[in-house]
């Protein structure tokens, strides 16, 4: 449960952070990782890649690594952090983003907005862990599921899946 939420917590990190345009996407990767680091855990693998350029899943040149362009508005990425403990289990959190302009008084800034729209499992977070404004993202978050998600599973006549949207999505 803390590996998943401290997992999550990056994934927040990451997804709410607001950068300068031109950023590179090894600039901002850290934070996806400071909650592990702060225990010190960390994970092998890249924090995220670009999507759709060419209908590959992995794609090159947007992304976190080293090698990859600055990230500009429009662009399509992963954020994916996680965790792996060996012989025993692995975590990984991945939401498809995509780069937008921030709403900042000095232009121009950028930041995420995620797509994917799928809820975090409940069981797994452990909100003390979290800070007041990882919870407000997260009560957004679940806000856009269930005003976005929810009317098309209405429209489908998807009672059950509705029923599962609304508890899987409060605050």
């Amino acid at each position: 449960q803390e590996a998943y939420t401290r997992v999550l917590m990056g994934n927040i990190d990451l997804s709410r952070l607001v950068f300068p345009s031109h950023t590179a996407g090894r600039a901002v990767e850290s934070f996806a990782r400071r909650a592990l680091w702060e225990v010190g855990l960390n994970y092998g693998h890249g924090t995220g890649h670009g999507i759709g350029n060419f209908l590959s899943v992995h794609e090159w040149p947007v992304g976190f690594q080293s090698n990859n362009v600055p990230l500009e508005a429009g662009m399509f990425t992963s954020i994916e952090p996680g965790y792996y403990q060996d012989g025993e289990f692995g975590i990984r959190i991945e939401d498809v983003a995509l780069v937008v302009q921030a709403q900042t008084e000095e232009e121009p800034f950028l930041t995420f907005e995620v797509v994917s729209l799928v809820p975090y499992d409940r069981n797994l977070i452990d909100l003390s862990l979290l800070s007041p404004e990882q919870i407000r993202y997260l009560n957004s978050y679940y806000e856009r599921i269930r005003a976005q998600v929810g009317p098309e599973l209405r429209r489908q006549q998807l009672e059950e899946a509705h029923a599962w949207l609304r508890e899987n999505t409060e605050p």
